[in-house]
């Protein structure tokens, strides 16, 4: 069941996946008094379909959601969107936290929750999203246009020589053969699916569960060596595969 509140006015897109029901209606009612646009659901699936035709700010995640946990769900918001993640959930013991940070989350709250504190900590992570998406550029009051047309530009090159990929700011990323074949799938393939099938069989992965672990182990450290502020172009597409977001050339 989908609980959705629409203010034109709102202080921000605001989405919760709580399988309680009664919990997500009173989390909804509260947020949407204090102003902000909220939308409660109670699966990851509908969080899928909903962050693919709306932009939300902030996404409020429960651990225990019937259909994906909300660690893997926390990774996929935290690798694919600019989202700032709130873990809303009944689970306190240290290591749950630490899997919940680790796993992408700003903050960590455990239930009962005080829905003044919630609310100030979503604040608190948009005013600080805010401040991090602005650029030198924006600050200085450059226009957006320019801004975009700036971003479209950025380029991405593979070195087949060096097995090197050098970032749009020249600097470059030493890779190995695995890595190397992974972004070679994506030359002429830039902003395109690739399915997980076909990059298994591109890099000689078996096609079963410790494959499948083996290719994202490669994405996951890929990710981390090309990460520039925070953000990869590696975009995991759930149900598919994975795609390049930006420019890719080889040389």
């Amino acid at each position: 069941m989908v609980i959705n509140n629409i203010q034109a006015s709102a202080k921000g897109m605001v989405i919760i996946a709580e399988d309680d029901l009664s919990i997500r209606k009173c989390l909804v009612k509260y947020l949407t008094v204090v102003g902000y646009d909220v939308t409660g659901v109670g699966s990851a699936l509908e969080i899928y379909q909903h962050i693919a035709v709306n932009s939300y700010q902030v996404a409020i995640l429960d651990i225990g959601l019937p259909d994906q946990s909300g660690i893997a769900l926390c990774e996929y918001l935290r690798n694919n969107t600019d989202m700032r993640i709130i873990m809303l959930t009944g689970r306190s013991t240290i290591e749950e936290k630490l899997a919940g940070y680790n796993s992408g989350a700003d903050i960590y709250l455990v239930k009962p929750v005080d829905f003044r504190e919630l609310s100030a900590s979503i604040s608190n992570l948009l005013r600080r999203r805010d401040i991090a998406l602005q650029t030198p550029q924006q600050q200085q009051g450059e226009s957006e246009d320019k801004l975009l047309s700036a971003k479209n530009k950025r380029l991405w090159k593979l070195d087949r020589a060096e097995w090197s990929l050098y970032n749009p700011d020249g600097k470059m990323i030493k890779l190995t053969s695995k890595e190397f074949e992974f972004m070679n799938c994506f030359i002429s393939n830039s902003h395109k699916n690739i399915t997980r099938k076909e990059i298994m069989s591109i890099l000689d992965y078996e096609h079963n569960e410790y494959g499948k672990r083996a290719l994202e182990s490669l994405v996951h450290r890929l990710r981390q060596k090309i990460d520039i502020n925070g953000t990869s172009p590696i975009k995991t597409v759930f149900g598919v595969g994975f795609n390049f977001a930006e420019e890719l050339l080889i040389e």
